[in-house]
């Protein structure tokens, strides 16, 4: 898979497979405030000038989200992003119980925003099942 490099540091680094339509982060620790609101602005602007439809998380080792992430992600960018043009999310949610505990309100609004929405412990399944999305 050839993905194009949209950001990559000590955080996360966030890919966007162009063939298929789909953006692919990965989170190298947890992530909070204003470098958790960067990277996902960073990725979304990026799936939204490519016109992708897709998104990969790969969430293993985040933690569990502060209030202020949760509001961000349900008020902002999640409505920014279904306008957007995204369809489909595979999650592949933290290994940490808190954190997959603390993203339970934002699938529940990208599901209500039309976002198939589509949750995994394996990253392999993840990438499979978001590949074959339409």
């Amino acid at each position: 898979m050839a993905y194009d490099i949209v950001l990559e540091n000590e955080s996360a680094t966030v890919r966007y497979e162009p063939k298929l339509g789909y953006v692919y982060h990965t989170f190298h620790k947890a992530q909070t405030g204003a470098p958790f609101r960067n990277i996902m602005n960073a990725a979304l602007d990026y799936l939204i000038e490519h016109k992708g439809s897709k998104w990969l998380s790969d969430d293993r080792l985040n933690a569990a989200f502060q209030q202020e992430d949760v509001v961000f992600a349900v008020t902002d960018w999640g409505p920014r992003a279904a306008k957007g043009g995204w369809k489909f999310w595979a999650l592949v949610v933290p290994a940490d119980i808190a954190g997959r505990a603390s993203m339970q309100d934002i699938v529940e609004t990208f599901f209500d925003l039309g976002v198939r929405v589509s949750i995994f412990s394996d990253l392999d399944k993840a990438r499979e099942w978001i590949e074959s999305a339409k």
